[in-house]
């Protein structure tokens, strides 16, 4: 293999696209509660300018956590394509300096196109939401918070995702901000609370070592997969009152995340390293997908 298609596939390994899902889903729906909400087209420009944020935003964090966790990487033995960080840096295929440097260009990227479109479309909290977007990375991998070690990296995370990104995508398609339907956010909080602790039950045994106190770490990791299960159950008991909020009804769509979160404590026991861990962690992670995708296919194509 020539040096340059070895260069653009250790960026396309740092680069993590199939997380993408995680962002792109959340700003999606954001953009068709706004449609709902005001009753007008889709604004094709905007949502692809939104998409564009949430790549970089992306990226952003896949880098800068690479760069953080560097160190916790090398002594992890249990990392699998949902966790572990990329890799590139503990192979040596990419130089931190390349990897830090990528992460401020993106953050500052992504700032940049949120001011345009906050200029554009007279919305300057979606630059606010920008800047709140990099703060929680930085709290969740950077001193002084760090907050991944300190048992607060789950919660950041359901924030970022499940907080900030539909709220930008709203804004950004014309929502009012009185008009958002808080209650189908809430729906959403506890399932990506659940999937954020999944993420990390792979790589419990170098969290621990290297003091990163995630739930998994406290409690261990059969007792975290009942707490994802937990988390779970509550989505589905607020989902008749989220999705109302959207004039959706629960209907049979629900035993897709039922299924799914069933299959987490199914497949037990599932220490790391073992395909069983692989297994729950990908059933989680449908859990959570699953109920986002639920209401934005209900919007889109109603």
């Amino acid at each position: 293999m020539s040096p340059g298609l070895a260069r653009l596939g250790a960026w396309l390994q740092a680069s993590r696209l199939p997380s993408q899902s995680y962002i792109a889903l959340p700003l999606l729906l954001g953009q068709f509660i706004a449609v709902h909400a005001t009753g007008g087209a889709l604004r094709v420009g905007t949502l692809v300018a939104v998409q564009l944020f949430g790549v970089l935003d992306q990226l952003f964090i896949v880098y800068a956590n690479d760069w953080a966790d560097q160190e916790t990487d090398r002594r992890n033995r249990t990392a699998t394509v949902f966790s572990g960080g990329s890799r590139v840096l503990v192979e040596g295929r990419l130089s931190p300096r390349a990897l830090g440097r990528a992460a401020i260009a993106c953050a500052v990227a992504l700032v940049g196109v949120s001011v345009g479109l906050a200029v554009v479309h007279r919305a300057p909290l979606l630059g606010v939401l920008a800047v709140a977007a990099v703060a929680l990375l930085w709290a969740y991998s950077y001193p002084p918070l760090r907050l991944s070690y300190r048992g607060g990296g789950e919660l950041l995370q359901m924030l970022g995702v499940a907080g900030v990104l539909p709220l930008y995508g709203y804004l950004a398609q014309g929502g009012a901000l009185a008009d958002f339907p808080w209650a189908l956010m809430v729906m959403l909080w506890p399932t990506h609370l659940a999937c954020s602790i999944a993420t990390a039950l792979p790589d419990e045994p170098s969290d621990r070592h290297s003091g990163k106190h995630t739930l998994p770490v406290r409690v261990g990791g059969e007792r975290a997969a009942w707490v994802i299960v937990a988390l779970n159950g509550l989505t589905w008991a607020l989902a008749p009152r989220g999705l109302a909020s959207v004039g959706l009804e629960v209907g049979a769509a629900l035993w897709v995340p039922v299924a799914a979160t069933l299959a987490v404590v199914g497949v037990r026991p599932a220490p790391p390293g073992s395909w069983r861990i692989q297994v729950r962690v990908a059933a989680a992670i449908t859990a959570t997908l699953a109920m986002v995708a639920w209401p934005l296919l209900g919007l889109a194509w109603p």
